[in-house]
């Protein structure tokens, strides 16, 4: 395990001052009877407490010093000053005449407060570790190619349209398109998968994947500053910044509740001797067994233990969700995902893939070349998947001096002038609008209509492909307990209907334009319970508006979709579906272990608060008191360190 440099000095002084305590006990002995030969060195009180004094100072002295700045400052109560006053006020025990010296006691206070804060140090670091090693992908230079050189330059030096050379082993600097050379890319650091990504000419490349092989020149699209690895790194570095409701009670609750220790801490030192001593004579107050009590009360009642595991469990558990390439915007989306209770899909690019491909040609009075031709050229300036789809399967190239006045129509399709005649390629709203008389299709598909001048000429079916991990997904969720799945799409309603059953969609519904899947969304968060949450998942910027409306928003595939990260609260790296199930598993194991931190914490300081404060058990060794403070501080960092390592499913 390495250690930071400053995590190493404190374990030096834990060590030194450890050994030195020990030495002080076997020497001297634990308490004050030194008139007494136990077979311990023979000193008066005083010099027995110097000698006990030099490992109190090596490990507390930091501690003393922030509590008395924080008194200057006007921050009087944190933890620093009350571990101050209750180690201090142990060491002070010894001054009344009926009580022994607690010497060992007090620096065994400060010592495993010093290992607890170690312990916390250790456990953050790991889980910033976890989130931070998304910081690796951040390349360091960029190799830009300047009259005829090659110049290495820090990246945000570069320019769009520059080009640069990224040869095996390094990582790609800025996102751009591959202009020469094929590799393969490992993506790992930011999808959480293994598996290499090939890509050759005209293929994109994304900022922060390892070159594994061959030597890539790349045309730079995006400055550095708007680049995917920009983003993300922005995104994870203000992930703290959203506090959940349980870290932001946690820190309104340790605001009021540490004045109220201090003050009942010092009630309980001065009231019961003073109403004692009225009653019976002021020579019988027990003072020394009240401010003993006391002090036992300060250490128990601090809120270390809550204080530092809550926020550290959320911490922990994003930190365990980038390990899976899950990027979560903050500890208050982690914790409404536990709710989850409705998982709204979109289909294209989220459970499909969107590598849609022309599957059947069925023309009315055009033959099956002249229908594609139509379509493929109309579709020339478009860069949707389906018009993609229709200008590979025509194979040839567009003679776009045919092609005039071109209008896309959000969630209808293309009306363009070719040839001087008006030719409309779209859905059946599109014809219906147009006054065309289309015919429905029982091929599964998406059903690409095409008219000329409203004259309808048939119809040309494109098929998507199911995700390999889509249906296994969907199981995922309804073994976790959602209740419902929900898949949105502008399809037809047949093509949606035949998606949603073979995947084991709840509810399916199709022809929706953009504007509709937000309307149908929020018709979903009205039918929610109070504590439920609905969450959508979606890809690409056409998703942007509805992941925005969603009570929780997941871009699914974000790499290199800058819309999609912005408007979504949980950024999947990779294309599959079942990563929503693994989000959603790792909220609630991370809220599991917060309750845990919570019960245990408050559960054993009532108990031992309760034991201190009887009369007639008498008072209890400062070491309980130690134990119910730092020990439980110990156990909760400890257990929060689970939230970091999630078990693979």
């Amino acid at each position: 395990m390495k250690l930071k440099k400053s995590q190493k000095r404190v374990l030096v002084r834990i060590i030194v001052a450890a050994a030195l305590l020990l030495l002080c006990h076997i020497l001297i002995g634990g308490h004050s009877h030194f008139g007494e030969n136990h077979g311990h060195v023979h000193l008066p009180d005083w010099a027995a407490a110097l000698c006990y004094l030099v490992p109190y100072f090596i490990i507390g002295y930091d501690i003393l010093w922030k509590a008395v700045r924080g008194i200057f400052h006007g921050q009087l109560f944190d933890e620093n000053f009350l571990m101050a006053v209750a180690t201090v006020g142990v060491l002070s025990i010894g001054l009344f005449p009926d009580q022994e010296p607690e010497y060992l006691e007090a620096v065994m206070v400060m010592l495993l407060y010093q290992t607890g804060e170690l312990f916390q140090s250790i456990a953050v670091g790991k889980s910033r570790n976890a989130i931070a090693s998304l910081m690796e992908i951040c390349p360091d230079t960029a190799n830009v190619e300047r009259d005829g050189k090659v110049e290495e330059v820090f990246p945000d030096e570069v320019a769009v349209d520059d080009i640069i050379v990224v040869k095996p082993g390094e990582k790609v600097p800025l996102d751009g398109t591959v202009i020469e050379g094929a590799s393969s890319l490992n993506t790992v650091a930011l999808t959480g998968e293994s598996n290499p990504r090939d890509v050759s000419v005209g293929d994109g490349v994304i900022s922060g994947c390892i070159n594994m092989n061959g030597v890539l020149r790349v045309r730079v699209e995006k400055e550095f500053g708007e680049s995917t690895v920009s983003k993300i790194l922005e995104l994870v570095e203000t992930s703290g910044d959203k506090k959940s409701k349980s870290e932001a009670y946690i820190t309104r609750f340790a605001r009021w509740y540490t004045p109220i220790v201090v003050c009942s801490a010092a009630a309980l030192a001065i009231l019961p001797p003073v109403i004692m001593g009225l009653i019976g004579g002021f020579e019988s107050a027990p003072w020394s067994e009240w401010i003993l009590r006391a002090i036992n009360f300060l250490i128990i009642s601090c809120p270390c233990a809550l204080v530092i595991s809550v926020p550290m469990s959320f911490f922990g558990g994003i930190g365990g969700a980038s390990r899976h390439g899950i990027l979560i915007k903050g500890s208050n989306y982690l914790e409404a995902l536990a709710k989850a209770e409705t998982v709204v899909f979109d289909k294209t690019g989220t459970l499909t893939k969107g590598n849609f491909k022309v599957t059947a040609i069925h023309p009315e009075k055009i033959d099956e070349q002249a229908l594609l031709d139509l379509a493929a050229t109309a579709e020339s300036y478009s860069d949707h998947p389906i018009s993609r789809s229709l200008k590979q399967a025509y194979a040839k190239e567009v003679d776009n001096s045919r092609v005039g006045e071109v209008r896309e129509i959000a969630g209808h399709g293309i009306k363009a002038m070719i040839d001087g005649k008006q030719v409309c390629v779209g859905n059946r709203k599109f014809m219906r609008s147009i006054g065309a008389q289309w015919h429905e299709c029982d091929a599964v598909g998406t059903v690409v209509h095409v008219a000329v001048d409203g004259e309808y000429e048939g119809h040309i079916i494109v098929s998507d492909e199911i995700k390999p991990d889509a249906e296994k997904g969907i199981a995922q969720l309804r073994k976790l307990g959602v209740k419902k799945t929900v898949m949105l799409t502008g399809d037809a309603s047949a093509t949606g209907r035949a998606i949603g059953e073979r995947l084991g969609v709840d509810e399916v519904h199709s022809e929706l334009l953009p504007e509709g899947k937000v309307k149908k969304l929020e018709e979903l968060i009205a039918q929610k319970s109070p504590k439920g949450q609905v969450v959508y998942v979606g890809d690409g910027i056409n998703d942007a508006p509805v992941l925005a409306r969603g009570d929780i928003g997941i871009a699914m595939g974000a790499l290199g979709s800058d819309a999609a990260i912005e408007a979504a609260d949980v950024v999947l790296m990779d294309d599959k579906p079942s990563k929503v199930a693994t989000a959603i598993r790792i909220s609630r194991r991370t809220l599991s272990i917060v309750r845990q931190n919570i019960v245990f914490a408050i559960g054993v300081k009532v108990i031992v608060l309760v034991l201190s404060l009887l009369p007639f058990i008498g008072t209890l060794p400062p070491i309980v008191a130690i134990f119910a403070d730092v020990g439980v501080m110990i156990l909760a960092v400890l257990n929060a360190m689970r939230a970091l390592y999630v078990p693979k499913k």
